[in-house]
């Protein structure tokens, strides 16, 4: 059994401000080791449970966050960017199961942080008509990997948001928004805790009811992306692409012939974006 951890940050029990997700101060050093934990404590419950190898990636900002030498020594770290795969970069290795370990709901929702990939950016994603945060977009990503979303993380908006997406997998709700930057959250020792034991748990069900995906790549399917963007100055800008048609001011659209493909343009898009910030 192998299993792919994506770690994000602003899913992790006691982050609530944008300060604590951003490098260069000392809320943000707490925050990024109180994310190595949680995805430590993942990596030790799928262990746990049977998994034979565990690779943990870095799915925040830079991508550079995780202190590897917190982490357990039987996993990989998966660091860096840019990479093709974004946050699923580890799923041409071969994993069977993917842990989102610290997500966030999506952008314009009330949500803890709540964006999808680039809060200045992005205002909305849509995949086929439906509206999907980080957890759709890079779910549909690791089924097409042959891999199953088995576990999931972060606030309880994340979670009502992302339940009937993924009907089958486990989710541990680590704190509960009352807006985008207030709530009430788990410690972060009560976090770890469910953590683990959730992940133990689900890779223990998944061996011993033989539902282990075999992680071969399906039948990629034709993506249609419709994407608001922040600012009519970004569709400007993203619209200097030739294949992405404008809708109207801050509304543009493309296809991709599978979800990869939609996420490496996604990727592409958000990196563009950082010529006017």
């Amino acid at each position: 059994m192998k299993v792919l951890i994506s770690a994000d940050i602003e899913g992790v029990a006691g982050v609530f401000h944008p300060e604590q997700t951003r490098a260069g101060n000392g809320e943000y050093e707490a925050a990024r080791r109180w994310m190595t934990l949680e995805a430590n404590a993942a990596i030790e419950g799928a262990f746990d449970g049977g998994a034979t190898e565990v690779w943990v990636n870095d799915s925040h900002g830079g991508f550079r966050n995780l202190l590897p030498d917190l982490l357990d020594a039987r996993a990989e770290v998966v660091l860096g960017k840019p990479r093709t795969l974004g946050m699923m970069a580890g799923l041409e290795y071969g994993a069977s199961l993917v842990f989102m370990i610290g997500y966030h709901a999506m952008s314009q929702t009330r949500g803890v942080l709540a964006h999808t990939i680039n809060s200045f950016a992005f205002a909305r994603v849509s995949f086929n008509g439906v509206e999907v945060g980080e957890a759709g977009v890079y779910g549909a990503l690791a089924e097409e990997y042959g891999a199953r979303v088995a576990l999931l993380s972060g606030d309880d908006v994340f979670a009502e948001e992302t339940a009937p997406r993924f009907p089958h997998a486990r989710f541990v709700v680590t704190k509960r928004a009352s807006g985008q930057t207030s709530g009430a959250t788990q410690s972060p020792a009560g976090a770890r805790e469910a953590i683990r034991s959730a992940a133990r748990e689900v890779v223990r069900q998944h061996i011993a009811g033989g539902h282990v995906p075999h992680a071969t790549r399906a039948e990629a399917k034709p993506v249609d992306c419709e994407l608001r963007v922040q600012t009519s100055a970004l569709a400007d800008l993203f619209c200097q692409w030739p294949t992405l048609t404008r809708v109207d001011a801050v509304t543009l659209r493309f296809g991709a012939a599978s979800a990869e493909h939609a996420v490496r343009m996604l990727n592409c898009l958000s990196a563009m974006s950082f010529m006017l910030r």
